[in-house]
């Protein structure tokens, strides 16, 4: 985890201070935003490879931060709640964060979160080198470079929506069940439900669907799952 460039953002110091100190143990380097407004400009700024990010701030909330990062970024978010409840998760989900914790939290935990998405991003960036592009109908999957074209126009997708893209591309008709997704995208230990891969295959469609209510390209099984059409 050594060099990997993290920002934390929340309006309680002592909750950066201590975020900050355990990851600074770890080798990693820890840039804090206070609020929303400023946590915009180092993102705008700066390349990081993950980014803590609370649900309530001053100024810009958290859900408008991401998804005002989302336009200009895919850098994996993971937002921080003080609150269990299930619409924050699901929210949070719609403006393209890629996991949630819920306060208050075990630094430990949130060590082992980002570790978990850093190793899932490797591993992923090691994938997509090999298989570089792919190509169906209008669209065109970059994977090295981690971008998608439909009718040769770049679309803005979350490192989770590009992930689950690129795995169903590169197995056409293959069914995926929810619950495979979830564990081949977000891991074995990841906490949510199914309903994280539902959330995610809808926003995945409203971009690179002509009629989402009638995919052509991500397709439902019903009752099994969804797969990409080849």
């Amino acid at each position: 985890m050594a060099n990997r460039r993290v920002l934390v953002v929340d309006d309680e110091k002592l909750i950066i201070k201590g975020i900050k100190f355990s990851l600074e143990q770890d080798g990693m380097d820890v840039d804090c935003a206070y609020d929303g407004e400023e946590a915009l400009e180092y993102a705008r700024n700066n390349l990081y490879d993950i980014i803590l990010l609370d649900v309530m701030l001053p100024k810009l909330g958290g859900f408008e931060v991401c998804q005002q990062i989302r336009e200009f970024s895919d850098v994996p978010v993971i937002m921080l709640t003080a609150r269990g409840d299930d619409m924050d998760k699901i929210l949070g989900l719609e403006y393209g964060a890629d996991d949630y914790i819920t306060k208050p939290f075990n630094i430990l935990e949130v060590k082992a979160r980002i570790k978990a998405i850093m190793r899932r991003m490797d591993s992923k960036n090691g994938e997509s080198a090999q298989s570089k592009v792919l190509v169906s109908g209008d669209m065109k999957l970059d994977c090295e470079g981690r971008r998608a074209y439909i009718a040769g126009t770049e679309i803005g997708l979350t490192a989770k929506e590009f992930e689950v893209l690129e795995l169903l591309m590169l197995n056409p008709n293959k069914v995926y069940s929810r619950e495979n997704l979830l564990k081949l995208i977000w891991g074995s230990d990841y906490p949510g439900d199914v309903r994280t891969v539902d959330v995610h295959i809808r926003r995945l469609r409203e971009k690179i669907e002509s009629n989402p209510s009638e995919p052509y390209y991500v397709r439902t099984k019903w009752g099994v799952g969804y797969y990409f059409i080849g």
